[in-house]
């Protein structure tokens, strides 16, 4: 890069190299490519039809890769069709407005200003009229969508199409927008002008006429004139009814309309109140239950929400509420994933793979999983999802093998791993239902993850959920453990063998504190003061000033139970043999079979 001549001087290639240098390393700063593409901009000059090579083809770079970030930002694909129109002509910059609408198919500016550019490039009618099919399909149920509805007659208007304008008409009257009323207007001043045919179709016409035979006996001896005027008059009530339906309907959306302050696509975020109404606006149009218009409003939502995971899975799951719409469920994720929602947030991408299993496309399921964990090598969440999925379609030792796979991994950090040999315990407990299996993980290792408040708040929980043991009469207590024992021996492990911050300490042992009150034996309060004296009790009797004295072979401290140290190790050492002894030249964590 540091040699590449992007056409300018030595002065302009020095910035626009500057600016793609800041760009690579945060390439989600919208206002680093607005400054890039001012500096594009400004090449030789200004661009022209005789800019050198080198210069255009930088501009056209930019513009592709601002617009691969940000497809939704309308105005940029405006400048960039005007672009190509000032260098090259009209055939380029359609290229560039069916690119654009392709990307943001609901914009009604976008739309607008590409039939506007093809009523002034294309003398036939027929490309033009294909254009303005296409954005009325896309564009036209929009509440502001009356521009592109003016600019549609303004072009038939050009043609003196008068069955045309009456058509689109009939067309924009049964939409509720906002101008739905001038629109009637001018369609019932037409209508006067058309023949009834025109106006209904034969079905209603032939009803209307023999609701007039029956009204009136002597219906046979009127003329076509005054049976005529009488049919235009039902067919004008027929009219006014349409109009007042639309009336109606836009007066209902006119509430959240009206709350809609940046309709269009911006990176900053939305005020609450904006996101609250979008909800509220969905709602009441899914209450509505007209599919078109739902899918329509998800559509106009998700260019201002284009970065909320939450919309993007609220449209995932009405779609697939929806008979026959699995496609369509894909390619709503399929747009979440690879155009806006940031990998950072994975939840909907992992839906996806969801969505993808349930298809029974395992390994497309597989391979989800796999992209999201390439770039966060450390995400727990995205690991252990992929872990569930071995396990749901391979079985429990697949689990366990991609558990082991990742510990090993030297990009993945020891927090992760630590979070993950939890996690591999909790499988081994509730897949397999082997409680020892699942505390021998946690025992082999606690000197590799010793420091990970993760994996001391897992192992509490584990044995939190643990059973009590009774001993039975005939044997003597102190030779059947008890959850509350279990419970102890976690405390002091760790206590004595990590290094964790002392307010985490306290948060652990407060946990077992609790479970002493509520569920503890006839001495557990012996341990609960022990407990609150050392690490809740005053400098000189807490538990950091303990830890200054344990260094002193010759001032045992007390340990939980009242005990000393000593006599503790001795009394836990039953315990901690009844596992193998991690092999003390082990890289990392112990494993077993």
């Amino acid at each position: 890069m540091a040699d590449y001549n992007y056409g300018g001087s030595d002065e302009e290639n020095s910035e626009i190299r500057r600016l793609n240098l800041e760009l690579d390393v945060d390439s989600d700063d919208f206002e680093h490519w607005e400054k890039l593409i001012y500096a594009c901009e400004a090449l030789d000059g200004g661009l022209n039809r005789n800019s050198s090579p080198q210069a255009l083809e930088t501009m056209r770079n930019t513009y592709d890769r601002v617009l691969l970030k940000f497809p939704l930002l309308f105005g940029y694909w405006k400048k960039y069709a005007d672009f190509e129109f000032n260098i090259t002509g009209p055939e380029a910059a359609e290229l560039v407005y069916e690119r654009g609408c392709a990307s943001i198919t609901n914009s009604v500016d976008l739309w607008t200003q590409f039939c506007s550019f093809k009523m002034e490039t294309t003398h036939e009618p027929q490309p033009v009229r294909e254009v303005f099919e296409r954005a009325a399909e896309h564009v036209g149920l929009d509440f502001l969508a009356h521009p592109f509805w003016d600019k549609y007659l303004e072009y038939e208007e050009r043609q003196e199409a008068s069955e045309q304008i009456f058509a689109i008409l009939k067309q924009i009257v049964q939409i509720p927008m906002h101008q739905y009323a001038r629109y009637f207007e001018r369609y019932q001043q037409l209508s006067q002008t058309r023949p009834v045919a025109e106006i209904v179709s034969e079905d209603v016409l032939a009803h209307l006429r023999a609701e007039i035979a029956g009204e009136d006996a002597e219906i046979a001896s009127k003329s076509d004139a005054e049976i005529e005027a009488v049919l235009r008059s039902k067919v004008d009530a027929l009219s006014y009814a349409v109009f007042i339906k639309t009336q109606e309907e836009t007066n209902k959306r006119w509430t959240y309309e009206a709350e809609i302050k940046r309709p269009y696509f911006h990176v900053t975020k939305l005020e609450h109140s904006q996101l609250s109404n979008w909800r509220k606006y969905l709602d009441f149009e899914e209450s509505e239950g007209d599919i078109s218009r739902v899918v329509f409003l998800y559509e106009r939502c998700l260019v201002t929400c284009a970065y909320y995971d939450e919309i993007w899975f609220r449209y995932v799951r009405w779609m697939s509420a929806q008979a026959g719409k699995e496609e369509d469920v894909r390619n709503i994720f399929l747009r979440a994933s690879t155009l806006f929602v940031p990998i950072s947030r994975p939840a909907i991408r992992l839906q996806f793979a969801y969505f993808e299993e349930s298809c029974g496309r395992v390994e497309y399921a597989r391979a989800i999983h796999n992209a999201v964990i390439e770039v966060l090598p450390n995400s727990v969440e995205a690991i252990l999802s992929l872990a569930n999925l071995e396990r749901r379609q391979a079985g429990l030792d697949a689990a366990i093998e991609l558990f082991k796979q990742t510990i090993a991994e030297p990009q993945v950090d020891i927090y992760t791993k630590a979070a993950l040999v939890a996690e591999w315990a909790f499988l081994l407990w509730k897949v397999k239902g082997s409680i020892g299996d699942a505390r021998t993980v946690f025992v082999k290792n606690v000197q590799y993850y010793a420091d990970s408040r993760q994996f001391w708040w897992k192992w509490l929980e584990f044995e939190l959920a643990q059973p009590p043991v009774a001993a039975s009469e005939a044997e003597e207590e102190d030779k059947k453990e008890t959850a509350e024992d279990r419970l102890g021996h976690v405390i002091t492990t760790m206590r004595t063998q990590s290094h964790l911050p002392l307010s985490t300490k306290k948060e652990l042992c407060q946990v077992y504190m609790t479970y002493l009150q509520q569920r503890g034996g006839k001495d557990s309060m012996k341990t609960y003061l022990a407990i609150d004296r050392e690490f809740f009790g005053p400098a000189s009797i807490s538990f950091s000033a303990m830890d200054k004295t344990e260094s002193k072979e010759s001032e045992p401290h007390a340990d939980l139970d009242g005990t000393t140290t000593e006599k503790a190790t001795l009394r836990y050492r039953s315990f901690f043999e009844t596992f193998e002894d991690p092999d003390p030249d082990a890289q990392g964590p112990a494993d077993f079979e």
